[in-house]
Order: C-alpha cells, then sequence, then structure tokens
C-alpha cells in the first residue's frame, strides 16, 4: 500500500480567483441580503475559504433604493456620525438615509459584518452599491445571484 500524503491547500492572494455577482436589492430585507454579501466578499462560499488571504468576489447591488426594512425600522433606526467636535453629532433616521443616500444603507449595514482589519477593507473594496438598475460593471459579465 501506498503512503500517499495529503495537504491541506492554503490559497494565497495571487491564485485565487475571483467572480463577479450582481445582486437586485428590489424587496430584498436588508440585514438577510447583507449578510449572504459579506459571506460572499469574505469567500465563505467557496470550498477554497482561506481566513488569511483575500479569496472573495465581487459583488454588484442595484436597486438600492427599493431595499426594505422589517417592523418599525425606517422610523426607529438610527445612523449616527460624529464630526469628533463637541455638538459634532448628526442622525439620521433609515427613512431620511433613503431618501438622501439610499447606497449608504447597504454599505454600511455589509461593512459592519466585515473584519476590522487591513484584509476586510481590501474585501470591502470589492462592493460596489448602485442606485436604479444600470452600472458599469457590464464588461465583467456579472452573475446574477438571488437570496431566499
Amino acid at each position: 500500500m501506498d503512503t500517499l500524503s495529503y495537504r491541506t491547500v492554503s490559497v494565497s492572494k495571487e491564485n485565487a480567483e475571483h467572480k463577479w455577482y450582481i445582486v437586485d436589492a428590489t424587496n430584498q430585507t436588508t440585514g438577510r441580503m447583507c449578510a449572504e454579501i459579506a459571506s460572499i466578499l469574505r469567500g465563505k462560499n467557496k470550498p477554497s475559504y482561506t481566513p488569511h488571504a483575500d479569496t472573495g468576489d465581487y459583488v454588484i447591488v442595484i436597486n438600492a433604493e427599493k431595499v426594505r426594512f422589517t417592523g418599525k425600522k425606517w422610523e426607529l433606526k438610527e445612523y449616527k456620525n460624529h464630526s469628533h467636535h463637541p455638538g459634532g453629532l448628526k442622525v439620521l433616521t433609515a427613512s431620511e438615509m433613503l431618501e438622501k443616500f439610499p447606497e449608504r444603507i447597504i454599505e454600511r449595514a455589509i461593512k459592519g459584518m466585515l473584519p476590522k482589519t487591513k484584509l476586510g477593507r481590501a474585501m470591502y473594496k470589492k462592493l460596489f452599491v448602485y442606485t436604479g438598475s444600470e452600472h458599469p460593471h457590464a464588461a465583467q459579465k456579472p452573475e446574477p445571484i438571488t437570496f431566499k
């Protein structure tokens, strides 16, 4: 009987394959959709997932203004920014955020689900969020992906 040596293959940044996916946010619950997108950005949907390497895929989100929340989150959920000066706190509700910056609802949700490291910042750069159904990434031939 031959002795075979099985090795765990650790994928590096150089030999990782990155695909492009497109997600339509129309009538999608924000948290559930963003959790799936964060998993794709990290690469956890692949058998070659490596925690210390950026093996994730690129994700394009369209129709960001048509996302939905459950319950009373449109009135009760608050987005806070502070300028680090006295009295510099700015608070927007989710409905105000949807009117002014609809992309930021999805961007902030996904950014909060990624690691707070250099690797997490690199993963976040592979996310593209757009209002409306148009996007400039047609040349990458993104595959549509749907969530439950």
